[in-house]
């Protein structure tokens, strides 16, 4: 009879765990069968050589941070004009493909874009980069756009003084994602630390680290920790490749991401998935390797763009017009009131040039293109720095540099790895098609030179060897002939005088 007592109590205790473990079970196979599910839909069937040549439309996939944005402004805006390209996905809420014969969309949309896009005619291109240098740079830009609101006396003044874009060719950074997430959360979280400064409950931190001075900002090891920066930032890569971010236009996207998020083996998946994408397209560059991957990009897509250009019929041409068309890419300006009086016009995380409205050039080359890009580059990193600087002044004395990156703690950098490690994945196999781009490209250089006249052919060692002997040889028996006729000559000669002497 005890034993029997002892035996329902144990069982009774046990209970909770063999059910707890039963729901876990169950939600990992549910989980799995969701996210096989959308890796099955999401399979790609595109052929593999139709990859390498620019279709009738071209989308920009642009994960933030990667730099982005000068290829807009600087290579894609030279080469599309205006009449070009489709309704602005940058700002979602009036994202439109209503536009007939667009040729070109860039926005932060993840790749469930494409479902609202002609696949069969959609060329892709992205760029990627180091996913531990791009969560410092999340970061950064994160909090630099938020310190501009801190003009104002407090929280409440800064939500009150939100202002209508000037243009319908700008959208303020506020609307686009992912920063519609990232800039209101560091803003509320430096104006709360404002006050508390002002209360004396936050001391002055030292300043060896200006990645942890949290009476000025949040430190960074607490923005990488956060739920939102898991969400959002996190992998951020692979799951915009995979089409799976939460601004996402999949209607199992959720679901997939929290199932993910709840069971990371499961991200093998989205891992598998993203590479197939990268693997068919058009072109994938790295923010690290900038000039060598922007002088792929004109050799890649750039010449195809104008080839096109030069060859399209006449109602393909773009058209001169004063109406003002909504671009895919426009204009993003941060808050105006959070800009005080410089009414320069911006853009998230490179500075805006002037719209080149001119039709493209036929006839440009890839190096006329490069020179174009870099006087560009140029002129915006230097209304960049100056902005950063005007922003930081008002966190100070907090300043984000390279340098000071290389001052946080290795355990911080693995852990920005760890969770990180599909974007770490994914990079590593960005970095094999990328060198496969960068033969292609030298490749086709070199052919280029060869039929211009400008270099010699080259010839490998045992083609050398016969070109030598087929030269040689002729020469050869020529000296052979004429040794052996002076010798008959000379015989000749010899016997005649000895008979005449006989």
């Amino acid at each position: 009879m005890m034993r029997r007592s002892l035996l329902v109590i144990s069982l009774l205790i046990l209970l909770p765990f063999v059910v707890q473990v039963y729901s876990i079970d169950d939600s990992y196979v549910e989980c799995e069968r969701v996210v096989n599910k959308w890796a099955e839909s999401s399979a790609e069937n595109v052929k593999t050589e139709d990859r390498l040549t620019l279709k009738d439309l071209l989308f920009f996939l642009h994960i933030p941070r990667t730099g982005g944005r000068a290829y807009y402004q600087c290579f894609l805006r030279k080469l599309y004009s205006l009449d070009q390209e489709c309704p602005r996905s940058y700002d979602k809420i009036r994202f439109d493909l209503s536009k007939p014969n667009c040729n070109i969309v860039v926005s932060h949309d993840d790749y469930s874009l494409m479902s609202k896009l002609p696949k069969d005619i959609t060329s892709v291109v992205t760029i990627l980069r180091d996913p531990v240098e791009r969560v410092f740079s999340m970061y950064e830009f994160a909090v630099e756009v938020a310190a501009r609101f801190l003009v104002h006396p407090n929280l409440t003044s800064a939500l009150a003084s939100k202002a209508k874009p000037k243009s319908s060719r700008m959208v303020s950074t506020l609307d686009i994602w992912p920063w519609k997430y990232l800039v209101p959360w560091m803003r509320e979280d430096l104006f709360a630390r404002r006050e508390a400064r002002r209360l004396g409950k936050l001391k002055r931190s030292a300043l060896s680290d200006v990645y942890n001075t949290e009476d000025v900002v949040m430190p960074l090891h607490e923005f990488i920790s956060h739920p939102i920066a898991h969400e959002i930032i996190h992998n951020g890569a692979a799951f915009q490749v995979a089409g799976l971010t939460n601004s996402s236009y999949l209607d199992d996207a959720h679901e997939v991401r929290h199932c993910v998020r709840k069971h990371p083996s499961l991200g093998q998946c989205v891992l598998e998935v993203a590479k197939g994408r990268l693997d068919q397209m058009l072109f994938v560059g790295f923010t690290e390797d900038h000039k060598k991957s922007a002088r792929m990009f004109a050799s890649m897509v750039g010449l195809q763009v104008l080839s096109r250009s030069k060859s399209a019929p006449s109602d393909f041409q773009p058209k001169s017009t004063n109406q003002k068309n909504v671009g895919s890419s426009a204009q993003v300006v941060t808050d105006k009131a959070a800009e005080g009086t410089n009414q320069t016009n911006r853009i998230g995380d490179e500075v805006s040039t002037a719209t080149d409205t001119s039709s493209p050039k036929g006839n440009m080359t890839a190096e006329q293109l490069m020179r174009k890009y870099e006087d560009c580059i140029e002129n915006s990193h230097k209304v960049q720095k100056s902005r950063h600087t005007m922003s930081l002044k008002r966190i100070s004395p907090v300043n984000f540099t390279k340098e000071a990156r290389r001052l946080v703690p290795d355990s911080m950098l693995e852990e920005m790895k760890i969770l990180n490690s599909l974007d770490m994945e994914l990079y590593r196999h960005a970095q094999s098609i990328f060198l496969q781009q960068q033969i292609l490209v030298e490749d086709h250089e070199k052919q280029t030179k060869i039929l211009a006249g400008n270099v010699p052919l080259e010839i490998d060692a045992p083609t050398n060897f016969l070109l030598l002997l087929v030269t040689l040889v002729p020469l050869i028996l020529f000296f052979v002939v004429v040794i052996l006729k002076r010798n008959c000559c000379i015989k000749y000669f010899y016997v005649a005088k000895m008979k005449k002497a006989g």
